[in-house]
């Protein structure tokens, strides 16, 4: 099949529409990711064992099952129990928690590399525990996890195209959608590689530039 120019300027606002999507997905779940890693995290060094323990289960069935299975349960199976979420909401929430896990052991990392004096000044100065992780470990465990975190996020927008499984009108559904109704595979197809293709390596420069600003730091 030849390759049609006029078919691609044809078709390329609808995949524009699906490349914002795609990246309102991808944002909205970063966030969503960074918040549910940090409570994770969080809770894991919790005192209650039997909140630190059911939080640590829970993160680890989340992140040993896959991504594709975890969407379907939140779109599908959630439904027969009153809970209908919108399909962009329920891919948001799906890629969310997957990641958020991942997250967490990003920040575990980050936190365990706060030297143990900084914990014991912090206890000599009389802060409480807020006054701790808001003014003394955090500021020092988060600049170094940036880079790991902003990997995840790149993944998860590589991971973008399960949410087509659950009608999310995403590039890859947008691109089928056309394939579909006008039987012509290459153009939509190839634009898609072109689409992922760009945007990973303009976040892979910035990733680069994140682990060179953020990377080292020094103690």
């Amino acid at each position: 099949m030849e390759w049609d120019w006029n078919f691609v300027w044809e078709i390329m606002p609808t995949l524009i529409q699906g490349v914002k999507i795609t990246i309102l997905a991808t944002l909205l779940g970063s966030v969503l990711a960074a918040i549910v890693g940090l409570a994770i995290a969080l809770a894991r060094r919790s005192p209650n064992k039997a909140l630190s323990r059911t939080v640590g289960f829970l993160a680890e069935f989340i992140r040993g099952t896959p991504l594709l299975v975890q969407l379907y349960f939140i779109f599908y199976v959630l439904p027969d129990i009153g809970i209908l979420l919108p399909p962009l909401v329920a891919g948001v929430i799906g890629l969310g928690l997957h990641y958020g896990t991942y997250t967490a052991e990003v920040y575990r990392a980050g936190i365990d590399n706060v030297p143990r004096g900084q914990w014991e000044a912090a206890k000599a100065c009389n802060l409480n525990a807020r006054q701790t992780w808001t003014n003394i470990i955090m500021p020092q465990a988060i600049p170094p996890m940036i880079p790991a975190l902003a990997n995840y996020f790149i993944a998860m927008f590589k991971e973008t195209p399960l949410l087509s499984a659950i009608t999310v009108l995403e590039l890859m559904n947008q691109a089928k959608s056309v394939a579909n109704t006008y039987y012509r595979y290459v153009e939509p197809m190839t634009l898609v590689g072109a689409f992922f293709l760009v945007i990973s390596l303009f976040s892979v420069v910035l990733l680069r530039w994140l682990e060179r600003r953020y990377g080292k730091i020094e103690r």
